[in-house]
């Protein structure tokens, strides 16, 4: 007689659980109200934002990756050396979040490697991954690429593969992919998105991740995991789990995109913690053929 075997169900999919370290007043939605040269003027709240998600990833046992501003890192050491003890990766946001592409290749090397010196010596590790300010490295600024690649940076996650009026590429690949530059290769392990109608349509992340149900984005998730058999790549920011944050001035379009939902992230990510996979982005980065 014939034995059946039942069919060995395939292994989860480890997901990617990313934090942008940079303050509500920081953002691009606001950079045309507040100057850089301001910012030491107002309430930081990084920090205490930050520390509550360090403690509930350490509550689920989660590890994750951190891309850290450098201005946030010379102000908050101790938050930086928290971050690493915790066995989080840490990985560079950039200085000063500027866009890419309203920097010159020159401003935008100097602010990479300024950000990358400060967080390597604050950390005493090696800084692997970057993430551009609202994932400016569109089509125009690609040279950005070169210039990671020469600064010592092995991957990369600033290119959203979607139409936003504000960055992406459309066309771009949805999943982690090595890109072949002159000057060599970089892995770029972009934000999550699902294939609707033809379309990228952005998911787990930001404000999506706060705009859709919680149950839009678990199945969303799912999909990717089980159907397509990829990670997710999920990013969130510290100042997106305080709905008690300082009101800032600006359109109603960048305050609605700052401000929808705050109070939901905290108990939404606090689900997917215990529902989902997760863990840093360099652990996705070395499955990536």
């Amino acid at each position: 007689m014939r034995v059946l075997t039942p069919k060995k169900k395939p292994a989860p999919v480890c997901n990617a659980l990313s934090i942008d370290v940079e303050d509500y007043y920081m953002v691009s939605a606001f950079a045309g109200e507040v100057r850089f040269e301001d910012w030491h003027a107002y309430d930081s709240r990084v920090e205490h934002n930050t520390n509550r998600i360090l403690a509930l990833l350490e509550e689920f046992g989660v590890k994750a990756t951190f891309f850290i501003l450098g201005w946030v890192a010379e102000r908050n050491r101790n938050l930086v050396c928290d971050i690493h003890k915790a066995g989080h990766e840490v990985a560079c946001h950039g200085y000063s979040h500027r866009l890419v592409y309203k920097m010159s290749p020159e401003e935008f090397r100097e602010d990479v490697r300024k950000a990358k010196g400060i967080l390597e010596d604050m950390s005493g590790a090696a800084v692997a991954g970057y993430r551009a300010a609202s994932y400016s490295i569109i089509k125009e600024t690609l040279w950005a690429l070169d210039i990671l690649i020469e600064e010592g940076f092995s991957y990369d996650s600033s290119i959203f593969p979607i139409r936003h009026d504000l960055y992406g590429i459309p066309g771009a690949s949805r999943f982690g992919h090595r890109i072949q530059r002159d000057g060599g290769e970089i892995i770029e392990i972009p934000p999550a998105t699902l294939r609707v109608l033809g379309q990228n349509v952005p998911v787990a992340g930001g404000g999506y991740f706060r705009l859709y149900p919680r149950l839009l984005t678990s199945l969303a998730i799912k999909w990717i995991n089980e159907k397509e058999r990829e990670p997710v790549v999920v990013y969130l920011h510290p100042w997106e789990i305080d709905p008690d944050q300082p009101k800032m001035k600006g359109g109603l379009k960048s305050r609605f995109r700052h401000y929808i939902n705050l109070d939901s992230t905290f108990p939404k990510l606090r689900h997917f913690l215990g529902e989902l996979s997760f863990g840093p982005m360099a652990d996705i980065s070395t499955l990536v053929h």
